[in-house]
């Protein structure tokens, strides 16, 4: 849950710099030096297998060379072998026709092999590379953007391409080496007949251009169809989007807006399947029929004057008209591969546009040069705002936070009280530098945060938040993550201290206990109590605490509350305070409203003081809070009835 005053203009549904990523239409030029970009980075992820792409490279140019020989040898079969009636050397034409293509199917085979797992180490590297990219992007990359989304380009953008980076690029190469000796040997035997079956090539050539840019218009398109879909299911199918949904009566038009948006991406898949096609029947039409227009021509050529020609010639004329149509049947289907992969690497480039949208980001938050790793055993915990200043948005003219400055002392609580807005989990977002400050600087021992590393930061900071996040798996492995190598006592100790052993010791499978999707198989308190052990487990020098003990009933939270103290008596802690115990223990309490600190200083002279904190105090703890209190809780406190009335209370404490 987000808090502060800033979150309303820096967060919400892609609004901001992450949210909504438009491009610029420009001009054919600039779409074309940016397509040549996109190429060369696509290009560039080969690099790391340039060895086994030159070994494809010369089976290609192999099996390309060994296709031309059969064709050949078909006509010195029919001109020298049996125009000639030399059995012997027909034999030797026949047998190499057997064992040239046993030979290109073998290295084919091995070709098969190293183009498939290139392809596949590439796509792993895309996605380990997009992957580890979004990990270190800002929190204000996740606020702006839909998880729905961030899903959809690591997986159908991905998958997309999948196909382009395993076979296409390899299919290019084969195509064009095939093509090219084709047409060479084509124009051995007659250059005439080589321009009439390549007449028209060109003018499909620029057919296929226009009818790619078709294609990656509309692969855009389904592209942020599939990613909204995903964001919808996302959204709507998880046990907080389903409680909601149907605690609201919403499932009927959820499923309205699904179909919706279903509906559109039928049409848009449509779409991206049937452009080009007519395009290509003509292609294949053509394909078809030029084999007998190559008859005519050479049946004009040799005897459509009416001229008499021998029967050697006329022998010699049917090898040469059996090689090339062989040879033009060889060289129509990678010319026809060619002109499809044209319109499905249009189709690609939208894809790898779209992941590399991503890789681009710059990621705002990161190590400075010569960062300091921070030795946890070392650090005392003193944690300082130096006229601190901080906008979610430069485009809002007020800041969340305004020359801020204050200093916990190590082994201090701290207080944050103020109204809703005013700025409280912005300061708390500060330390482990989950946004940069705009002016001023975050110190810990006197060291600006921004000149220690993230890890080491996020190594001497621990954080419990009202709204607790468990992983689909076990509480071992959740209670492990923030101490990989913990042992059992450790793990048994930590949950004692935060009072849960003896409910997990409960669970038929104990620590083995599968928590379910974000924990839901467990009650607010104990998934609480799970992330307070978990802080507790990682034993980090300084905690911030957001309502760390609001899912807790009154039993429970005393427990957390007596295993907290003891934890941060050594700790410097930032807590914003919800709960008058938070209150009431705190060495120091700031009032922040506004982005500024109205008020600072102990509970009882703030109360004196009477200002900001007094009127909330009463408006919010004496009123809401303190009815719920036991005598126990505040020292020196008495009551008739064993509940403490507000009056009471402020007795008690000394107003």
């Amino acid at each position: 849950m987000m808090h502060g005053s800033g979150m309303m203009g820096g967060g919400g549904g892609g609004g901001g710099r992450y949210g909504r990523l438009v491009r610029g239409t420009g001009t054919e030029e600039p779409t074309r030096k940016a397509d040549m970009r996109t190429v060369r980075r696509v290009v560039a992820a080969f690099r790391p297998y340039r060895r086994q792409v030159l070994v494809v490279l010369a089976a290609i140019l192999l099996v390309a060379v060994l296709g031309i020989v059969n064709p050949y040898m078909l006509k010195f079969s029919i001109s020298d072998g049996f125009g000639k009636q030399n059995f012997r050397l027909l034999s030797v034409f026949v047998a190499v026709m057997i064992i040239t293509p046993i030979i290109s199917s073998l290295i084919g085979v091995g070709q098969t092999y190293l183009n498939t797992m290139i392809g596949q180490r590439v796509m792993r590297d895309l996605r380990n590379q997009l992957y580890a990219h979004i990990q270190r992007m800002p929190l204000k990359f996740f606020t702006d953007t839909r998880t729905g989304e961030i899903q959809s380009r690591l997986s159908n953008d991905i998958g997309g391409v999948q196909d382009v980076v395993t076979n296409t690029a390899t299919s290019i190469v084969s195509n064009v080496t095939t093509a090219f000796s084709t047409i060479v040997g084509m124009a051995i035997l007659d250059w005439r007949l080589t321009l009439l079956s390549l007449g028209l090539l060109p003018f499909f050539l620029w057919l296929t251009y226009r009818v790619g840019n078709v294609r990656r218009s509309i692969t855009k398109d389904t592209q942020e169809s599939l990613a909204e879909l995903s964001a919808m299911v996302q959204e709507t199918l998880s046990v907080s989007g389903v409680l909601l949904t149907k605690t609201f009566g919403r499932q009927r038009q959820e499923i309205t807006r699904f179909n919706r948006e279903n509906e559109r991406l039928v049409g848009l898949q449509i779409r991206q399947q049937m452009v080009g096609r007519w395009f290509m029947m003509f292609i294949s039409t053509f394909f078809s029929i030029t084999p007998a227009l190559v008859y005519l021509l050479l049946g004009y050529l040799t005897f459509g004057n009416g001229q008499q020609v021998s029967q050697t010639t006329i022998t010699g004329t049917v090898a040469t008209l059996v090689a090339f149509t062989t040879l033009q049947g060889r060289l129509f289907f990678p010319i026809g591969q060619l002109l499809g992969v044209q319109v499905q690497l249009q189709g690609a480039l939208a894809l790898f546009d779209r992941i590399f949208e991503y890789l681009d980001m710059s990621y705002e938050i990161e190590d400075r040069p010569g960062a300091v790793a921070l030795d946890s055993a070392r650090v005392r915990g003193e944690v300082a705002f130096d006229h601190v200043t901080f906008r979610y948005r430069t485009d809002i003219e007020r800041p969340a936070l305004d020359d801020l400055s204050f200093t916990i002392q190590p082994g201090q609580l701290t207080a944050l009280v103020g109204p809703s807005g005013a700025g409280k989990t912005t300061i708390t977002y500060l330390v482990p530098r989950l946004y940069d400050v705009e002016r001023g600087a975050v110190r810990i021992d006197g060291r600006d945060v921004r000149d220690i590393t993230l890890e080491s930061l996020g190594e001497i900071i621990g954080v419990v938040t009202q709204e607790t996040y468990l992983f689909h798996t076990s509480i071992r492995e959740n209670l492990r993550y923030a101490k990989p190598d913990a042992t059992d006592e450790e793990l048994e100790r930590a949950a004692r201290a935060a009072a849960i052993h003896e409910r997990i010791a409960e669970l038929p499978e104990g620590y083995d206990t599968l928590v379910g999707e974000r924990g839901y198989k467990l009650s607010g308190g104990e998934k609480q109590r799970i992330a307070i052990a978990r802080v507790i487990l990682k034993g980090a020098r300084i905690l911030i605490l957001d309502e760390a003990t609001s899912a807790l009933d009154t039993h429970s939270e005393r427990l957390i509350q007596s295993a907290l103290e003891g934890l941060m008596r050594t700790r410097t802690t930032l807590a914003i305070a919800h709960r008058l115990s938070t209150i009431l223990a705190a060495d120091q309490i700031l009032v922040v409203d506004g982005g500024r600190i109205v008020e600072r200083g102990t509970h009882t002279e703030l109360l004196a003081r009477g200002g900001l904190y007094a009127r909330l105090y009463h408006e919010q703890f004496v009123t809401a809070v303190l009815p719920e209190v036991a005598p126990e809780d505040v020292d020196g406190a008495t009551s008739r009835n064993g509940r403490l009335s507000p009056a009471e209370v402020v007795e008690a404490v000394g107003e």
